[in-house]
């Protein structure tokens, strides 16, 4: 039985931590590359990012710019100041599935993740089309998409 001035135990890894095949614990292991660097830059998509209230909603539906590209459909508003924000529409229509839903919702969130620099301050709400399969083909669409929004 240990004494309970036995500190030899500080230094072990916790129980179920993960670790790296070195028996480091992830987190140190991961200290010296970019990801873990104070001066990279992340590109999140945060709560000032999103469209989360039902008038901007209806705001854009109403008074936005409406440009159709490929079945999406894109609605969309200049601000004068701020980050991009982002808003979806879909319903069951789109995919009966929620996983699919989920998974369309996702790579829009990644498109727009990826593009938000090049966009400015506009409020952009996205109605991708029905029956579409979420994939890495589809981040590469609406990326291409986003980057003719602007202009």
């Amino acid at each position: 039985m240990r004494a309970a001035t036995d500190f030899s135990s500080a230094a072990a890894p916790r129980v179920g931590a993960k670790s790296c095949a070195g028996g480091v614990p992830v987190a140190a292991a991961a200290s010296g590359s970019s990801r873990g660097a104070k001066s990279a830059r992340r590109f999140g998509l945060d709560s000032g990012r999103r469209l989360a209230n039902k008038a901007d909603f209806e705001r854009l539906l109403r008074r936005g710019d409406r440009r159709t590209m490929d079945g999406y459909t894109f609605y969309m508003q200049k601000r004068d100041a701020g980050p991009p924000r982002l808003g979806i529409l879909i319903s069951r229509q789109h995919a009966a599935r929620a996983t699919v839903r989920n998974g369309i919702k996702r790579c829009i969130r990644e498109a727009f993740r990826l593009e938000q620099e090049s966009l400015g301050a506009l409020d952009l709400l996205v109605r991708p089309p029905f029956g579409r399969r979420p994939g890495s083909e589809m981040i590469a669409q609406l990326r291409g998409f986003f980057s003719h929004l602007n202009s």
